[in-house]
Order: structure tokens, then sequence, then C-alpha cells
């Protein structure tokens, strides 16, 4: 861009300013005669290589936007600061479509109106044309234009949003870090944490467990980065277990006393029983078999750089702040990267077991919910992409596909066959499934491939969550409905025609994918960023 465009850019902005807040004035409340010149100057330093988005807003649709809709003049100034803050970088929508905060904010603020049941924030035409953007099956081709007047629109509701569900308490600035707008050293945004220096941080900052306990635990592994972080370790051989001696053996010592695992001061190099418990904690920390034998997945878990561990912990912390503060009573959460269910009342988790989820191809979907229905000896009700690509060429292939798979076609609908596998030992959903209606047909189900529960990385359903202990859940969610015990269950779970059960209560289920958090031993976790989001979040946040 040439000089003379810059110049020209610069003094539009400047008019369109001027001209906006006058607009502001004279639309605003009557009676104001003095513009009120609290206003965010642009950030000029936030460019498209420095910036979350690399979409850009003209600033002239801003200015329509305000006249059109008739806002305010605080809401007007909202969102004219917000974009002055960010150089008018997009803050919903990357290149890619909707960013990864966009769903996360859509997904809170789904469930703040469900559980209020204020209607006062709902917006019919947003909330349908977010749940169109929110299924990344049926994106949708939007033009420029549209996803600009969407952008726009999901700031609107966003401070709409915050003054609802903070109570009007807060200065709407506070909100930016909410919503990334450029990115960031990861150690200087370590350090602004550390020290608390935003100020008025705690009035918003997340009251939820997660994102409190994970924080505090970001000092320790920022004074290991200040101290040179940790050297990786070299092996002579595979694995290492207890009894053996090897200077591999001291240097895991000190490796794994810089996270806690290995308390003892000592560092000769015999594997002794408290390595072998040192190992365990570690093996469980990182999802990796606890059986206390140093092997090459650990050790590839352990040689991650205290920097990259830093900017993961950064990143879920980031996918924190949006979940929704817990109040109490059972809850159901999934968490995708570390392929488990865990059953809570308040804080105290009651059992967990091991899940089943979508593969890279068929992203589980991050929301939560409310679970209202127990299915016993559930139809699998194939969905349309699999009768498509999978179970049309079956058919091709052998014509009685569908009686030998215990599968019958009750229809047609857009030209494709409607085909349904009917309950028994062989059905893909097992013998129960656990709906909590969403508009991503997501649920929970049984499975009759027990052995993937083995298997360390489970990610190799189509979308949907198998449970390894189904029956276990059912007998956990009836348990206080008299008309369902144990062999009433059983069953029903054998039953040849499919049973609802509408639960009594609904009951909140979260899905997430946190692949860092704290235990309730009080130990920092990792996982594989299975799905990638984690790289897409880190590009987009943090400097090299």
């Amino acid at each position: 861009m040439t000089k003379i465009k810059i110049i020209q850019k610069t003094l539009l902005n400047g008019i369109l300013l001027f001209a906006l807040t006058f607009l502001i004035i004279e639309c605003g409340n009557t009676g104001v005669k003095k513009a009120n010149t609290n206003y965010t100057p642009k950030d000029t330093t936030i460019t498209d290589s420095a910036s979350f988005s690399e979409l850009i807003l003209d600033s002239t649709k801003l200015e329509k936007y305000i006249i059109d809709n008739k806002l305010d003049k605080t809401s007007a100034r909202n969102m004219l600061n917000f974009y002055n803050s960010r150089n008018y970088h997009f803050a919903w929508f990357t290149t890619d479509g909707l960013a990864e905060q966009t769903r996360a904010f859509w997904n809170l603020h789904n469930n703040y109106v469900r559980t209020t049941r204020d209607s006062s924030i709902y917006d019919k035409k947003l909330h349908d044309e977010m749940e169109v953007l929110m299924n990344d099956d049926e994106m949708p081709k939007y033009s420029p234009d549209e996803i600009a007047e969407i952008e726009l629109h999901l700031t609107q509701h966003f401070f709409k949003y915050a003054h609802y569900a903070y109570e009007g308490k807060i200065d709407p600035s506070q909100l930016q870090w909410h919503i990334p707008r450029k990115k960031v050293n990861a150690l200087a945004l370590l350090d602004s944490l550390v020290a608390n220096k935003g100020q008025q941080l705690e009035e918003w900052e997340p009251v939820n467990n997660d994102y409190q306990q994970l924080k505090k635990q970001l000092p320790r592994y920022y004074e290991i980065e200040k101290t040179g972080g940790w050297l990786p370790l070299n092996l002579n051989r595979k694995i290492y277990k207890m009894g053996d001696t090897a200077e591999a053996i001291a240097q895991l010592k000190r490796r794994l006393n810089l996270e806690g695992d290995y308390k003892p001061s000592e560092a000769s190099d015999v594997f002794t029983k408290e390595l072998e418990d040192a190992v365990k904690q570690a093996q469980k920390r990182f999802g990796v078999k606890a059986d206390g034998i140093l092997s090459p997945s650990l050790v590839a878990e352990l040689n991650v750089p205290v920097k990259y561990r830093i900017e993961q912990m950064l990143v879920n912390l980031e996918r924190m702040r949006w979940m929704p503060r817990v109040e109490g009573g059972v809850r159901l959460v999934a968490n995708i990267p570390e392929f488990k269910l865990h059953v809570y009342d308040g804080q105290n988790e009651l059992f967990n077991m091991k899940i089943v989820v979508g593969k890279a191809v068929h992203n589980t979907v991050v929301f939560n919910d409310e679970a209202e229905y127990v299915i016993f000896s559930p139809y699998w009700n194939v969905p349309a992409s699999i009768v498509r690509k999978e179970i049309l060429p079956a058919i091709r292939r052998n014509r009685n596909y569908l009686a030998r798979n215990n599968m019958e076609q009750t229809g047609t609908l857009n030209g494709l066959p409607v085909i349904r596998q009917r309950p028994g030992d062989d059905n893909a959903l097992g013998r129960v499934k656990f709906l909590f209606p969403n508009s991503y047909n997501i649920y929970f189900h049984d499975t009759p491939a027990k052995s993937l529960f083995e298997q360390e990385k489970r990610a190799f359903s189509h979308g949907c969550i198998r449970l390894e202990q189904a029956k276990k859940l059912a007998e956990f969610l009836l348990r206080n409905d008299k008309e369902w015990n144990d062999e009433k269950i059983f069953d029903a779970m054998h039953s040849d025609s499919e049973i609802w059960v509408k639960l009594k209560e609904k009951i909140p289920v979260y899905i997430l994918y946190y692949t860092s958090w704290v235990d309730n031993d009080g130990l920092v976790n990792f996982r594989d960023d299975i799905y990638g989001h984690d790289k897409k979040m880190m590009k987009r946040m943090f400097t090299k």
C-alpha cells in the first residue's frame, strides 16, 4: 500500500470516527450535549501477521451496522472500542471458518439461556445462523458481506451476554482477554498472568475449578523455563525397569524431580522402588499405561520442551475461561483427548470409564447439554453420510449385506435409502444409548467392539462416544427410579424392541477438549492434541 493510500485510509478512519461519534451523540439518549471521549485508539501494531485472524472488517460496515440497528450510545461505543483495539481484524472468524473461541462462546451462551430460561437474550436470527455454522458438515458458502454482518451481530450479542452473565459489574473492555485480538509471546503472557497485572482481573476471571487449579500450576513451569528447562533423555535401551542400573536412570530421576513426580533428592543410577512409583505417576499424568517401566512412549512425553507445555497450558486456560460455572449436583464430563468419561457429584468424582471418540476425520464435537433419555435396545439409524460412503458400496459388493448385518431399509430420503440396524448383539450402538438432544447428533452409547478399550489412543468412531461400561451408567442414572431395578434394566437391554426411558431430572453433560488439566490428585496432566485444535490455537495466539 502506498503512503498516499495509507494517509487517505487514516484520514477516512478519522473522519468516520468523528462522524460516528457525532451520530452516537445525536442518536443516543436525549439531552446529551457533550461527546463522551472515552474511546480506545486504534492499535496499529496489529497487522495481518500479528493478528489472531487474517480477516479485516471494513470500518464503514461497522458505522452502517450501528446506524441500521439504532444502537444506543453505550453499545455503539463498546463496538467501536472493540474493533479499534484489534485494528478492525475479525474476532469470531478466521480464514478457516469459526474460530475456536466462537464455538466456546456460543456453547456458553446456549448454556446460560438454557439454565436461566432468560428469553430476553435469545436472538432467533443469530441462533439459526450459528446452529448452521457450528456444524462443520453443513458449512454454508456465506458471502463476505454476510460473514461481516454475522461477525458484528456476534460482537453486539457478546456484550449483551456479558451484561447479563456478569450482572453489569465490569467494564466491557476488561473482557478483551476473552477474545484473542493479536498474537503474543507466550512467556510474556504467562509473566502477566503470574504477576496478575490485569486490573480488576479477579472480578471476571472464571470461577470454575478447572481454570483455577491449572492456573496455580503455571508459576512452577515458568520457573523451570527461566532456569533453562529440562534436557531430553538419552537412552541406550528401549525400556528400563526396577533393578536396572544405567546412567540414563540418574537422568530420569532428575527429570521426574523437576515436575514433582520423584521426591527423593538422591540421583543414583539404580532403578529403585521409589523410582518405579514415580514413573507410574508420570505415566498416569501423560495417559500412558501405568506399569512403572520406562518405555519409548513415556520418554517421548518427557522430552517435550517445557515451552510447549506452557503454551499447551495457556491454550487450555483459554478454553476453560469459557466453561460455565459448576453449581453442584451430578454431571457427566467426557474429555476427548483423555478418552475418559467422568461422573461427578459436585466436586467429588463418583466413577469414570474409558471411552472411544471420533476419528480425526469425524471430530467429536465439543459442547455441553443435558441428558434426557436412556434408550434400551436401540435401533441404529444409519447417518446418510455412512449410507452413502459405506453401506451402498457394501450392498453393491454383496446384495445380502443388509440381512447379514441385521439391517433394514425403511424408506428413501433425498434419493438415498433410509437404513437402520435392528436391536441385537451386533448393533453398532450396543444395548443402550444415552440421548442429550442436540443439533450435532452426538450421544453416548454402548458398543459390541469391546476390544477397542484396550488401546491407549481410542479415536475410532464416527463422532459419537462409545462407553466402556454403559450398563453401569444406565444403572446410575436410574438409581432413584423405583421402576428400574437391575433385573429390569438387564431385560430391557436384551429386548427385541426399542425402549425409551425419560430421566426424572435432566443431567448436565460436558464434552470437553482439554489437553492439559489438573486431576483430583493435584497432578498436572498432558495429552496428545488428537484433532490438532491446540496446534491451530497456538499458531493464532503466540508469536514464534
